[in-house]
């Protein structure tokens, strides 16, 4: 059976960071997990291929080799998905469509036969027994949310490593949190569920194995839903490091509260984690008790993000517009704490209502919805009606990404955040590849970009004053310049 699994095209997004490939000469940000372990679920006798067209152009030729195509992709790769399963139909080739995208949207593609709805651990050995008998079903709907104890190594011989910046493993799925804004509860449940640590270890061994020793993002919905599964995998992380001399370093995704807990994130910082996004929304205690971010009220936000950047990670922020709650002085609310915080990587969305969140069922009840979600929320677009008036709401929010990202007020960021952050854990080796993309740095950002003297201003003060955070200063350089595309063209 000749299988062909296919990721589609992501579009220039806040999270696509198309402007910093060239600096570090790679091709996309992340390879395609999600299909990476489908295909280690396949039968060993079957043969796969493996497009990411964010690496190389899916060929006809390679469709006409299949005798399946296997579609995944999130809600923002709606329209590239809708063109791949279009070439699949108009050279007979049939499509079996499954992940996020298809999990709460496959109403909108009538055009593809098959789906897998819902994770896909569950219903496999149905499907390759289907297949393999040519009587492959419409649909596949997982039950429940199986556990991952048998969640295989993805297999990452299909891919080519140096073509993406970051590698990804996931750990667990689940939150235990319900914001009414949020589709993890509705697709992997609000009961976190976790792999052994061994098998994060043997995952972890598989990409040193092969070269990796750079960034590997831990792709939790919230890494520390279950805190002590957390604490065993980092325990393990630590003791794999020691005995490895691995140069591998961390990022992930986290609720708020980490910043209570400081033995967790002491222990985060030593098995190597660098960086924590944290989904802190906004400052506005009535929108926070609007959404039910409920891990967020009753604190000093600020103080939570300083906390974490003391212990040794930078803080990455998603931050939200548009809530029933906002008034229109949100978009200054939302700057000055975003400033004075030392948030450099502040992604700021316009609420988005997507299928099946509380939201969408309240909004829809409301007789409030007009579309649904493009999947991107930092298009300057909104799927339903809002109560800030909505010229002020998309206005408000293009001038607000603006000025976050205008050089001046970026690079002054990156200096707030670097007076508090303190390095510490392992550190990443320096690679050719960071060298290369210094010197690049140097023409582009130093010499050609209206915003060079905040740059030198940047780079010689850190070298002079904290050598040790050089590296985390070009690296937060270059990814600005992205930032800045991005707002600019909203």
């Amino acid at each position: 059976m000749n299988i062909l699994l296919v990721y589609p095209r992501t579009p220039d997004t806040f999270w696509s960071f198309s402007h910093v490939l060239p600096f570090v000469a790679r091709k996309a940000a992340f390879p395609p997990l999600g299909l990476l372990t489908v295909a280690a679920m396949l039968p060993a006798h079957w043969t796969l291929r493996l497009c990411d067209t964010n690496v190389a152009p899916l060929e006809d030729a390679a469709i006409a080799w299949a005798d399946y195509v296997f579609l995944s992709g999130m809600i923002v790769h709606k329209e590239s998905a809708r063109q791949v399963a279009a070439r699949c139909a108009a050279l007979g080739k049939p499509v079996l469509a499954g992940g996020p995208l298809f999990t709460t949207g496959h109403a909108d593609f009538p055009g593809i036969p098959h789906f897998v709805c819902g994770e896909a651990e569950a219903v496999m050995a149905e499907v390759i027994a289907d297949i393999e008998r040519g009587t492959l079903k419409p649909m596949y709907r997982a039950s429940g949310f199986p556990a991952m104890h048998a969640t295989p190594v993805p297999r990452w011989d299909l891919v080519r490593l140096r073509d993406y910046v970051t590698m990804p493993v996931q750990f667990s799925r689940g939150c235990p949190f319900q914001c009414e804004f949020c589709d993890i509860v509705v697709m992997n449940g609000r009961v976190p569920r976790t792999k052994a640590p061994a098998q994060v270890i043997a995952e972890l061994e598989e990409l040193s194995r092969r070269g990796w020793d750079q960034m590997v993002f831990v792709v939790d919905d919230n890494f520390i839903g279950n805190r002590k599964r957390a604490r065993e995998l980092l325990r393990e992380i630590i003791a794999w490091r020691a005995r490895s001399g691995s140069g591998i370093g961390f990022l992930t995704e986290a609720s708020v509260n980490l910043a209570d807990d400081g033995e967790l994130c002491a222990l985060m910082v030593e098995a190597g984690f660098k960086k924590v996004f944290l989904g802190i929304e906004t400052p506005s205690a009535e929108s926070l008790e609007e959404c039910r971010k409920q891990q967020n009220r009753g604190r000093d936000l600020g103080d939570a993000v300083r906390t974490l950047q003391r212990a040794g990670m930078e803080v990455m922020g998603g931050f939200i517009i548009g809530f029933d709650s906002d008034r229109d002085d949100i978009f200054r609310r939302q700057f000055e704490f975003i400033q004075r915080s030392g948030v450099v990587t502040a992604m700021v969305g316009l609420l988005s209502a997507l299928p099946q969140t509380a939201l969408y069922q309240r909004l829809a009840r409301e007789g409030r919805i007009l579309a649904e979600s493009c999947g991107n929320n930092t298009d300057a677009v909104v799927n339903f009606v809002t109560r800030l008036d909505r010229e002020i709401l998309l206005s408000g929010y293009r001038e607000l990404m603006r000025a976050l990202y205008h050089p001046a007020n970026y690079y002054r960021r990156v200096r707030t955040f670097l007076a508090t952050w303190r390095p510490s854990g392992p550190g990443l080796r320096l690679s050719a590849a960071d060298t290369r993309a210094f010197l690049r740095s140097l023409w582009v950002l130093g010499l050609r970009d209206p915003g060079r003297w905040g740059f030198w201003r940047l780079m010689v003060s850190t070298l002079l004053a904290s050598p040790a955070k050089f590296r985390t200063a070009m690296e937060l350089s270059i990814i600005g310049l992205h930032f800045r595309r991005v707002a600019n063209t909203l």
